[in-house]
């Protein structure tokens, strides 16, 4: 089985102290009284002081306003031979035909990031059905099926098979130069009853390597 099949059915830092002050790009916002977290995945359209507008995949045009002290990262090409035990990590997965979680993408945390996320399991707001899991690396071995990571959580332990193709990136540091038109970006903002967005942080497309999307 391959991912690509999965993923068309979506039609579709790094300073610690900056990484401290916001949620990482996996880590969607907590329920808010003022608010309900929302994924935003698109394109830049413009960076207006701090008022960024994204053309999302279906052709809307959204407008997030940025806290003062936002923070802008990126991300670089990674490979399942970079991850090792240890290593934190979080995963977007869907189950397959052959009832086994298959890794649609991986974004590896630095270690001034493992301070900052939870490891927790919920659902993917990357793919309908999808788990999006943050956990420790166990390890990773070669199966009949491929290889397969073996990741550990607060709530339990989770198996992935990760094909060949699937996107693995690491964040590295960015900076808003990262956010000129056409970039490709990933935010977890705050929806307010009002319906307006906020964030705190951006991921963003660095030196031609996009966010998993």
């Amino acid at each position: 089985m391959r991912i690509v099949i999965l993923v068309t059915a979506l039609l579709g830092l790094i300073a610690a102290p900056a990484l401290a002050q916001t949620p990482p790009a996996q880590n969607p916002p907590a329920q808010n009284p003022e608010g309900t977290p929302m994924a935003v995945r698109g394109t830049v359209e413009k960076l207006d002081a701090q008022v960024l507008s994204v053309k999302t995949k279906d052709g809307a045009v959204l407008t997030v306003a940025l806290a003062p002290n936002f923070t802008v990262v990126g991300v670089a090409k990674r490979s399942l031979g970079d991850i090792k035990p240890g290593d934190y990590i979080a995963s977007n997965s869907i189950k397959g035909t052959d009832g086994k979680l298959h890794a649609i993408e991986m974004h590896i945390f630095p270690e001034a990031m493992r301070a900052t996320v939870q490891d927790v399991q919920r659902p993917s707001s990357l793919v309908q059905g999808g788990l999006m899991t943050n956990s420790y690396v166990l390890e990773v071995s070669a199966t009949p099926q491929g290889q397969v990571l073996k990741g550990k959580y607060k709530d339990g332990e989770i198996e992935t098979i990760v094909e060949p193709d699937a996107p693995i990136v690491i964040y590295v540091p960015g900076d808003p130069s990262l956010l000129k038109p056409g970039a490709a970006v990933v935010i977890f903002a705050v929806k307010k009853p009002d319906g307006s967005l906020t964030a705190a942080r951006v991921t963003a497309e660095k030196d031609g390597v996009k966010p998993p999307m």
